[in-house]
């Protein structure tokens, strides 16, 4: 089952925040500066956080995940944002 997650993060270095991005960009939706859409699979999730422990200086740096729910619920459906609209961006897969 895929659920719908928030990414938000606050890394001081900027080559770290620059491979926290461009993971990120593989996973989800860039909402903000630095926050994120992403839909997860549990092993998707798992591994995510592997990855992210591994690319942070956890002494430094906080990455915050937050569980929006359901995947099968769209995501728009459960977000009250003032100001520009968010839009998806829509994915295709190309062979």
């Amino acid at each position: 089952m895929r659920r719908h997650y928030v990414v938000a993060y606050d890394i001081a270095d900027d080559k770290r925040r620059t491979k926290v991005f461009t993971m990120l960009f593989r996973y989800g939706d860039h909402a903000q500066y630095s926050v994120f859409f992403c839909e997860l699979s549990e092993r998707e999730l798992v591994q995510l956080r592997g990855r992210l422990r591994d690319a942070i200086n956890s002494q430094e740096d906080q990455v915050i995940l937050v569980d929006l729910g359901r995947a099968a619920q769209p995501l728009d459906a459960g977000l009250e944002v003032i100001g520009k609209s968010y839009s998806p961006l829509v994915r295709t897969v190309v062979i």
